[in-house]
Formats: C-alpha cells, structure tokens, sequence
C-alpha cells in the first residue's frame, strides 16, 4: 500500500467511533427518502475468477457513527458479511474500509447517496500471499463472540481455527443449559472452532484453557483464593487441556510457568488494537515507561519478558489472541499461524503450535527458514563445532514496513529498514560457538499501533544437548515473585482474611520461587 492510502486509511478508521453504535434511520425527522446501496465484495476464487468474497466492513455515515446492520454479526465499528449486503440508508457521504485478514489487499474508499436512488457498489479485493498454499493456517486464541456468529467470523476473516470462550469467572454459557454433545465444530473444511474455552481472569492475571471436555467451575472463585494454580492443575489433569498465558507481563505469569503445564504465552495480545493500543499493563507488571514509551512501549515490554523465559531455557511458543467481543478489536486481528505438513486438521494445528513451527501477527506475514529449517526447529553440533545460521525471508504487507529485526538471545543485533515487499531476503548469518535462539521480527510503520510480526524461535545447541540459562534473567522473574509474594502478604484489600486462604495462595509462588532457584544453579 502507499503511503497516501495508508494515510487516508487511517484517517477513515480513526474517524470511525469505536464505542458508537449507529442505528440504520430512514430520516423520519426530515421525512427524507433513504437510498439503498448494495454492496458487493469480489475476490479471485479458487480457479482465480472473481467471485463473492466474505469479509469484514468499517462504514461510517454521514455523521462518522459507525453504520451496523441488523441480522449480520457486528463489534463496535464493524460487520462481516458473505460478500454481499443491502443497506437501506440516509442520504450523504460514506466512508468505508474493507478487509479479509491479512493475506488480502485492504480497500478503502467513499460513496455519496441520495435520497431515492440506489447505488450498487463492487469493492475488490486481492491476494498478497496464498498462505495455506503453502503450508500456513492462521488461528486465534481468544474469542469472546456468540458462537453462532463463529461460521461467518472464520470465513469473513479468513480464519482456520478458533476456541471461543463460553466461560469467564462468573460469565457461562453452560450454566442454565446442557453441555453440547459436539465441543468441536467444522462448519466447512479447513475452518474450525471449539466451545468448551474457559478464562480465569482475576487478580494475577488471565490463563485461557482450551479443548476442554467440560468447564472449569469458576463461580466460587475471589480475586485471589482460591490460586489459579488449583484449576490449572485441574484442568491439565483431568482433562489433557491445553493453557495459555494471556500475556507475558500479569503478575503470576512466572509462577504459572513454573509448573510446567504451560503451552503456549500470548505476545499478540488483546492490548494490541487495530486503531490504537491499551497503553496499560492493568493489574500487571508495570513497565518502566521510559525505556517503553508509547505507542509501542507495551508491545516491547511483552517481547522482552519473553525473551527472558526463552533465556531462562524454557522453550514455550507464542499465541496471538484479540478479544473481540471485548476489546475493539475484530476477531482475528492478533493470530498466529502455524505450518503443517498435511492438511488442515484441528488437531494437527495444535501439535504444530506445540512444535513452535508458527509466526504471529496482527498486520506482517513473515515467512523465515534457518539454514533451511522452519521456526521452532532445533539446530544442532553434537560435535561442539559452531552453528552458522543463515536466515532466509519473504515479507508481505497491507501496511509499509519500518525494519526486519533479527533478536538474538534478547538482543537486536541485525536490522533491515525498509525492506522489499514479497521479494526474497537473506539476512546476515549468525554464529553461534554455545547454544542459545534467535527469531525474527518485523514491525510496521503505523504510527497509531504496535503491528508487527514475529517467529517463533530457532534453537541452537552447540554439544552437549542442554538449553543455557542466563543468571540475569532468572534473578529478574526471582525479584518478581518476592514482590508478587510481597504484595499478598500485605493484602491491602483484605481478600485474604482467612490464614489458610492466605497460605494456599502463596505456596503456588513458593513453589515457583524453588523452580527458579533451580535454574539459578544451571545459570552461565
């Protein structure tokens, strides 16, 4: 995209009012005619005619409320739709914006209506890359849309995968009704959704559980007692669930990862806004915001936690999640996609992210191979001699991008500023005389956001097959505990009144302080 259409994209998307909803008038008050406008969506299908295309539209009228129709799923400032739609609207001016996740060109541009007249409006949409072609199938993990809107959602967004969250704390769908006897729909091939997800959100944070047989009772639950780590442990024991850390910086992330049933950690998370950020880290770990200023400030902070679990030697993936149907976002906007060897099964996307063979993203597609070798492949010298890394790249984007990053054990030690578009790229080889990872990361020049892009990581291990542990990295999450241990002891809030409560909410943290210690003593 240019830069002048990226301009005026953003201007037509910050115009648009994200807590508005606009209800289609036909002008009762002036007794004006309305006019109709169809909207039609075209894309190239599978033979490469066009075709109706699902998708997802921003319109604002003419006083840049957000116009929703009734009947078709809608948030905040936007709908999908099938590829076709009819409107019944007052005379003006319209701008819209349309879109079909990332791997389609996004159209923005305006009509005029008059009262009375109809106007039929075709909307084209192309591809940057053909994705699943190639082995790639996005997903999202963190959903909270009625399940019935979920076929559209996927396709209208070109999303492979979704769980959707039917329990949050004192929030079920399962209450007042039985349990369905399928948790795991397929609404059409290669599209599928889950509706046995489960959210625990409460004073350190949110850990999201997914294929689920049953849900996680949640009502009795307070801010702090019982632990989280009760329905965790719970849950990965009696169910095989598969947990999530909803982002990196809450506050009992470390201790959550120390038991071991950690699956994956959201860094394209639900702070991360298609037109701004939540530039907050709630009741979190707050950020030094002078080394992490805004806008991006809280993006950074999240992937530099989590390359300090990646140097404490603990391999976990990265997810992506939005929560649309909370936050402003639509669904899909934070996904991940994840490279399979076979086609499309639910199942095989999870393994596939279990593998670390995947990348997420709320903007970027980065494809990138080392030495040949897909992200969360481990690159191996038995024999002690270095590794050289060579890093191969191809980019593709709606929006420009500022720089391709490579980040080694923590630290950013190559950059590509303004890279090309779709083109290959080869990237400085990296040496490495002792084990460690490195990933590569792509940020856009969209002033308003944090879009990016980001592997997950390459592991090296050069002779023995041991994972380093970087003493300083481990010392930062022993600090965190002693505060978050700190802070529960003191209880200003008085959610912790009874001893026992008390004490069955620290020993979780006790135990993770020991985990730590641990690693200390295998620490370079």
């Amino acid at each position: 995209m240019s830069g002048t259409l990226h301009l005026f994209v953003s201007r037509v998307l910050l115009g648009l009012t994200l807590l508005g909803v606009a209800v289609l008038t036909r002008a009762e008050a002036l007794g004006a005619e309305v006019g109709t406008v169809r909207l039609q969506i075209v894309g190239p299908g599978e033979s490469g005619a066009a075709e109706l295309m699902p998708a997802r539209v921003s319109l604002s009228g003419p006083d840049g409320e957000p116009v929703l129709p009734p009947g078709l799923p809608n948030w905040r400032d936007h709908f999908n739709c099938d590829g076709s739609v009819e409107l019944d609207l007052d005379p003006g001016s319209y701008a819209y914006v349309v879109e079909r996740g990332p791997e389609f060109t996004r159209s923005a541009g305006q009509f005029a209506l008059e009262g009375g007249k109809r106007l039929d409006l075709t909307v084209p949409l192309e591809r940057l890359v053909d994705l699943p072609a190639l082995g790639w199938y996005s997903g999202e993990t963190h959903v909270h849309r009625p399940p019935s809107d979920l076929p559209l959602l996927l396709r209208s967004e070109d999303l492979h995968l979704a769980p959707v969250l039917t329990v949050w704390n004192r929030t079920s769908s399962w209450r007042d009704r039985p349990l369905p006897d399928q948790r795991l729909l397929e609404p059409e091939p290669g599209r599928a959704y889950h509706l046995m997800a489960c959210e625990d959100e409460r004073r350190g944070g949110a850990l999201l559980y997914f294929n689920l047989d049953r849900p996680l009772d949640l009502d009795a639950d307070g801010p702090e007692a019982p632990s989280p780590v009760v329905h965790l442990r719970e849950a990965v024991a009696g169910q095989g669930a598969w947990v999530d850390v909803e982002k990196p910086f809450w506050w009992d992330m470390p201790t959550w990862v120390a038991t071991g049933h950690v699956r994956s950690i959201g860094i394209a998370h639900n702070h991360m806004w298609r037109l701004g950020v939540l530039d907050n880290e709630a009741w979190g770990r707050p950020r030094d915001r002078d080394q992490y200023p805004a806008p991006r400030g809280n993006g950074l902070y999240t992937q530099d936690i989590y390359y300090r679990l990646l140097n404490c030697g603990l391999r976990i993936p990265p997810s992506a999640g939005s929560a649309s149907g909370v936050l402003p976002n639509p669904v899909g906007y934070n996904r991940v996609y994840v490279h399979l060897d076979a086609p499309f099964s639910y199942e095989a996307w999870w393994q596939g992210l279990a593998e670390g063979r995947s990348f997420v993203t709320n903007g970027p597609l980065l494809l990138v191979r080392a030495n040949g070798e897909r992200p969360g492949a481990v690159l191996r010298s038995p024999d002690g001699e270095p590794v050289r890394i060579d890093l191969d790249v191809r980019i593709w984007s709606n929006d420009p991008i500022e720089a391709i990053e490579v980040v080694r054990d923590g630290q950013v030690v190559h950059r590509i500023d303004d890279p090309d578009l779709g083109e290959p790229i080869r990237l400085e080889a990296l040496d490495f005389d002792q084990g460690g990872w490195c990933l590569v990361r792509a940020i856009a020049d969209v002033p308003e956001t944090f879009r990016f892009a980001s592997t997950a990581p390459f592991y090296v291990e050069v002779g023995e097959p041991r994972r380093p542990v970087r003493r300083a990295d481990v010392e930062f999450f022993l600090r965190w505990i002693d505060a978050r241990v700190e802070a529960i002891e003191a209880d200003p809030e008085g959610h912790l009144a009874d001893p026992s409560a008390k004490q069955g909410v620290l020993e979780p943290h006790r135990e993770a302080r020991r985990f730590f210690e641990r690693l200390l003593g295998q620490a370079e």
